[in-house]
């Protein structure tokens, strides 16, 4: 379940994940990485964004969406 962007959490972000729907395997892995950096520059913005707990603090994972790709561009 998505959460809402939390600015408390993001001040306590030590990790970030990017998980890709199968049907962007093709993409080469430059592709991503930048899609990947631009989607965590702005996690606000993101359409599916979640906070995991972890022992140093939270983990912010990004599950990548076809409206983030189109507004990325």
């Amino acid at each position: 379940m998505a959460d809402k962007f939390d600015p408390y959490r993001e001040a306590l972000v030590v990790e970030f994940d990017t998980q890709w729907p199968e049907a962007y395997d093709h993409w080469d892995l430059p592709q991503r990485s930048e899609l990947s950096r631009r989607l965590h520059a702005q996690p606000e913005e993101a359409s599916h964004l979640e906070y995991l707990r972890t022992h140093t603090g939270f983990c912010r994972r990004i599950v990548v969406t076809e409206n983030d790709i189109e507004r990325m561009g």
